[in-house]
């Protein structure tokens, strides 16, 4: 298995790390831009808007660590895969968008989260793995 070789394994750590932390700085963006981001939630219809950006912010952060870490991989990766599950085709809804400008932003959106909701699926593919250069608690 790649993972085995020491490039395998260096390619995932730094792969993970990189995905697992800028999701965290993603999620650190829900309580930095709570207000603004609490607004466009309610424009799209969200119920309680503010507590739905806080608990999504809370679950990249805390998916995005336990992902970098190697701890509870299936729990981080299963929270980032049911946070892009939930969120894209709800805030990124490009088809019902008539603005041309507007649409293809969406759309753009909606595919970078479906492209990081295949790679959190990926993730938890291999969270009963142990990962090279992780903790590997709660494998």
């Amino acid at each position: 298995m790649a993972l085995e070789t020491a490039a395998g394994g260096l390619a995932f750590l730094v792969g993970r790390v990189v995905f697992g932390v800028l999701l965290g700085f993603m999620g650190l963006g829900h309580f930095t831009g709570l207000d603004g981001m609490s607004g466009y939630a309610e424009a799209k219809g969200v119920p309680a808007p503010r507590l739905a950006v806080t608990l999504s912010g809370l679950m990249l952060i805390a998916g995005g660590l336990a992902i970098a870490l190697g701890v509870y991989p299936l729990v981080g990766a299963a929270a980032i895969a049911l946070f892009f599950l939930g969120v894209t085709p709800v805030m990124h809804d490009f088809w019902t968008v008539d603005d041309p400008e507007q649409r293809q932003s969406e759309m753009t959106n909606f595919l970078k989260n479906g492209t990081l909701f295949g790679a959190a699926l990926v993730l938890a593919a291999f969270s009963s793995t142990a990962w090279p250069y992780a903790l590997n608690i709660g494998l």
